[in-house]
């Protein structure tokens, strides 16, 4: 039914109306009412017949197709908001017919503005839900992952929006676009500062993903922000990372770029976790093997074949070099300290250890000594990468050499601590 048979229908009302003796002037009031029943149920059933069996078929028919992406249409209601268009656009259509007999009036053409507006806002929803089914079919493929399009998909909204809002501002004031646009040209420098931050944002994001520096799932830690977790996270104006301890870190995308940060990622692409931590060695115990300390060596089995063949390298060395003055003094000739023997068990041990990589850098080394001793760093890396296994495994290994050390008549060096000032205490009572 098209609107010259609603016009013919509203005279023939207004005909009947009159000959029963209503007033011309009640008249235009009950067409007018008339009319918008007739409009808000026309307006209802037809809302209610879109979303409730029209949009079902829809949903049914994506439902049976083997394609996944069609279903992100429906998670994102895509058509129900679609729907709303075809109550809005049937009261705009009804608008003239409603009052038509109020010619002399100025609200149909206020009214028609409005319904333009929301409209209007409709499409821009529907856009935005279009623009998320993007993203969500996007983040289905691998290298998503690396090169997320999220910052590039909320400046596209943005700059819709701000479309939007213009072309609904050109409606209801009866403006023309262009001297909008250019009204705003003279606030640009307002805008930019508004802005700012959605503007570094969105070059930030371009950087990140551009340099694939950080991505969603990577591990990070960043000192300026004590941030140490997992990036939940990457938007045009924010990153998230959920810190280890659950709590979510919230950080600037531009302060990403600005300032440093520690990507784990090439830790865990490498198959293994590293393992830096050193014991302090009390140099006072640190001495050249004697004859009983030698033969007690060779029976660990860790150090039997290096014992004997260090035992005869050194004899022929001292042999050659230093001929009979080797016995006259220690410091004549070479010889094996408990440290040195030491660090060759460790190097064994954790060669055979079964959770480190022999594969990636691995070392026992001497650092610079200090007050506190001598340090013996363990350089290695652990095949598990969880965090408590990870754990578990640097423990257990600093376990046994703290136990062990003691079997090289090594000692590790701590500070004297409360009891050890009180045993001097009791000792000099005594006296």
């Amino acid at each position: 039914m098209d609107i010259s048979e609603l016009n013919k229908i509203s005279q023939i009302l207004q005909e009947y109306l009159n000959s029963v003796g209503i007033d011309q002037g009640y008249t235009k009031y009950l067409l007018a009412t008339f009319w918008i029943i007739i409009t808000v149920l026309i307006a209802w059933l037809s809302n209610r017949i879109t979303k409730k069996y029209i949009a079902r078929v829809i949903e049914k028919i994506i439902r049976k197709t083997k394609s996944k992406y069609d279903d992100i249409l429906l998670e994102r209601q895509v058509f129900k908001r679609l729907a709303n268009l075809v109550p809005a656009i049937i009261i705009y259509s009804m608008l003239g017919i409603i009052f038509e007999a109020f010619a002399d009036s100025d609200i149909v053409g206020h009214l028609q503005k409005i319904t333009s507006s929301v409209i209007v806002f409709i499409l821009l929803l529907s856009f935005i839900a279009l623009l998320g089914v993007v993203n969500d079919i996007y983040n289905t493929f691998s290298y998503a992952k690396e090169r997320p399009i999220k910052g590039l998909i909320q400046i596209i909204q943005i700059a819709v929006s701000a479309l939007a809002a213009i072309v609904i501002i050109s409606i209801l004031f009866d403006i023309d676009i262009t001297k909008i646009l250019t009204g705003l040209g003279a606030t640009a420098a307002v805008l930019l500062l508004v802005f700012k931050d959605t503007i570094l944002g969105f070059v930030a994001s371009i950087q990140l993903s551009a340099n694939k520096m950080v991505t969603t799932g990577d591990w990070i830690t960043m000192p300026t922000y004590k941030t140490d977790g997992t990036v939940i996270d990457i938007s045009l104006n924010t990153v998230k990372v959920q810190n280890w301890d659950q709590t979510i870190t919230t950080i600037p995308t531009y302060k990403m770029v600005e300032d440093s940060f520690i990507n784990w990622k090439g830790m865990e692409q490498s198959g293994g976790r590293r393992i830096k931590r050193s014991v302090n060695i009390d140099m006072r115990t640190v001495k050249f093997c004697s004859a009983d300390m030698i033969e007690r060596f060779k029976k660990i089995r860790l150090l039997k074949d290096y014992i004997s063949q260090k035992e005869d390298e050194l004899l022929n060395h001292n042999t050659t070099i230093e001929g009979q003055s080797v016995s006259e003094s220690l410091a004549n000739g070479r010889r094996l300290t408990n440290l040195g023997v030491f660090r060759k068990y460790l190097n064994e041990y954790l060669s055979e250890h079964p959770m480190t990589l022999n594969n990636m850098t691995f070392m026992v080394r001497q650092l610079q000594s200090t007050e506190k001793g001598q340090p013996i760093e363990i350089y290695a890396f652990s095949k598990d990468q969880e965090w408590k296994n990870y754990e578990s495994i640097q423990a257990d290994i600093f376990d046994h050499i703290l136990a062990v050390v003691n079997e090289f008549d090594l000692k590790i060096y701590q500070l004297p601590s409360g009891n050890d000032f009180n045993s001097l205490n009791y000792g000099n009572h005594s006296l």
